[in-house]
């Protein structure tokens, strides 16, 4: 609500900046021809309306900083190729470090998205296909006990169907992976008679019919990477997929330009206690790998959560799969790039594990959002399917989305919360990501569909309203269609009149709270987000 009042406060003064420009611009160009009146005014109007609108932006994420406890926070945004990013708060709180544009966090699952990139470029170049067994790839066999004789294949991995899930034996092959030398085979965790083993590593459901979220799905495929390419998992990645993008973040940390600008995680333990990358300004040593063998154990470079990134190059990743490539140095096809955003799984009620209602569709490698209210992103469904990764690790949560159709990315990355993280009012992401999102979502409709509020002389009053609401509009004869929906995106039914330039909706029965009203015609399509009381 508070961020609502913000936005409200801030209409009323761009509105307000506007009629004083309308003024003075008629003042100014009295002599001119009508031409160049409306065109110094569309020029005056739209500059002033996208300053106004990144200050409202900025002031709402402060207000979820603040409110929130964070101790630091990331948001990369760009709409319609224009960017902008807001940082928070402290990088490092006992040497009192601002989070900066090259703050680099340790950006957990998030970084899984990249990986697949890794091993789609593998694919791009004709090394494998999508159905084929992973066995033959690793040189031993990989199947789950309970279905003997069905492959495991590279799709089942990247959608998280392949019927591998996180079980007792992982932890303690993490613990070995990161502390002993030679670093353990990843097969000690998938074959039976492993020394990692555990017969829960394996769920009961037959290969590529049952979704289940699964960190050891991308070790596995960060290792099959190294064993089809013959090169560390890490070096693959910066070789053939970072440094192409202009990317300077790292699987490794020994890469990075500077070890001051690395978030460190934290957690509320009695007070800020750092959960992970507490280096201190000193760059850890280099691990003995000198007898690792590429393609025994990916999981040592954490393909499934282990990238150190900024927001903005983050944001970088995210424009290459929105754009099918752009104009980047990174080569892979158009038709490689959207079989990885394709849809592989889809929940039908009884064939996933949804994680707590956020999963319900899934590519390879990317998450597919805003399709349900559990996962939904801008709720007010003006939009259709976000798609990337959320990702938490050691206090961290972070989030990496785009929207193709509007072309909309962005990213938001906190390193920590005073209070930790509570379960969502309206979806199965958690509040503070609510929140950003809300406020993103308000400055991205905003920033797409601004020229229509202006020019179309758009007036939705009184907002807060409680009994009536009247809608304006100059050209309403040419509106097809007008809906409201409440903050779930659920249509609301009410009664109105209509007169020549609008309606007058009776909105006595509404519950209060938020809802958005939408109309469109064959070319445009506006929101305007409205207060019940």
């Amino acid at each position: 609500m508070a961020s609502f009042i913000v936005l409200l406060k801030y209409y009323a003064k761009l509105q307000a900046f506007i009629t004083f420009i309308k003024d003075s611009q008629n003042r100014l160009v009295a002599r001119s021809s009508p031409m160049t009146k409306n065109f110094l005014t569309g020029i005056l109007l739209c500059c002033i309306s996208v300053q106004v609108a990144t200050q409202n932006l900025s002031q709402e994420l402060d207000i979820v900083f603040s409110d929130f406890e964070l101790m630091g926070m990331s948001v990369w945004l760009s709409v319609d190729n224009k960017e902008t990013e807001y940082h928070f708060g402290l990088r490092d709180f006992d040497r009192s470090l601002l989070i900066t544009p090259q703050t680099h966090y340790r950006i957990a699952s998030v970084s899984k998205a990249f990986t697949a990139l890794g091993i789609l470029k593998l694919y791009d170049q004709g090394a494998f296909e999508m159905d084929d067994a992973i066995s033959p790839y690793l040189g031993y066999m990989v199947e789950n006990p309970s279905h003997p004789g069905l492959p495991i294949t590279f799709r089942m991995l990247l959608s998280h169907t392949s019927s591998l899930q996180d079980g007792s034996g992982y932890a303690p092959f993490l613990a070995a992976t990161y502390s002993q030398d030679p670093i353990p085979s990843i097969a000690e965790v998938l074959i039976p008679g492993g020394v990692y083993f555990s017969s829960n590593m394996w769920r009961s459901e037959s290969p590529g019919t049952f979704f289940a979220y699964s960190n050891l799905n991308y070790g596995v495929l960060g290792t099959l990477i190294e064993k089809i390419s013959g090169v560390r998992f890490d070096t693959f990645m910066k070789n053939e997929i970072l440094v192409p993008l202009g990317i300077s973040g790292s699987f490794n940390i020994q890469d990075l330009p500077d070890i001051n600008d690395v978030a460190v995680l934290y957690r509320n333990q009695g007070g800020w206690q750092p959960q992970y990358d507490n280096y201190q300004g000193n760059m850890p040593p280099p691990p003995n790998l000198g007898s690792y063998v590429p393609g025994t154990n990916g999981v040592y470079f954490a393909p499934q959560g282990g990238l150190r990134i900024s927001a903005s190059d983050t944001g970088k990743f995210l424009r290459y799969l929105a754009t099918n490539g752009g104009a980047s140095n990174l080569q892979i096809s158009e038709d490689t790039l959207i079989l990885m955003k394709s849809l592989q799984w889809d929940y039908n009620g009884t064939n996933g594990d949804m994680y707590s209602g956020l999963f319900n569709r899934w590519g390879l490698g990317l998450h597919h959002a805003n399709i349900t209210p559990n996962d939904a992103i801008c709720e007010f469904g003006n939009f259709s399917s976000f798609l990337g990764h959320p990702g938490e690790a050691y206090g961290l949560i972070s989030d990496a989305y785009f929207l193709e159709e509007y072309n909309v990315s962005f990213s938001l990355l906190i390193n920590g919360s005073w209070n930790g993280y509570q379960a969502g009012a309206v979806s199965s992401f958690y509040t503070v990501e609510e929140a950003v999102f809300s406020a993103l979502c308000d400055h991205i409709n905003e920033q797409l569909f601004i020229t229509d509020l202006l020019t179309d002389t758009l007036s939705v009053y009184p907002n807060p309203a409680s009994e009536t609401l009247t809608l304006e509009l100059s050209n309403f004869q040419q509106v097809e269609k007008i809906t409201i929906t409440n903050a779930l995106g659920h249509p609301v039914q009410v009664p109105y009149s209509t007169h020549t330039t609008g309606r007058v909706y009776d909105i006595s029965t509404l519950a209060s709270g938020i809802y958005f009203l939408s109309f469109m015609n064959h070319e445009t399509f506006i929101t305007k987000k409205i207060l019940i009381e």
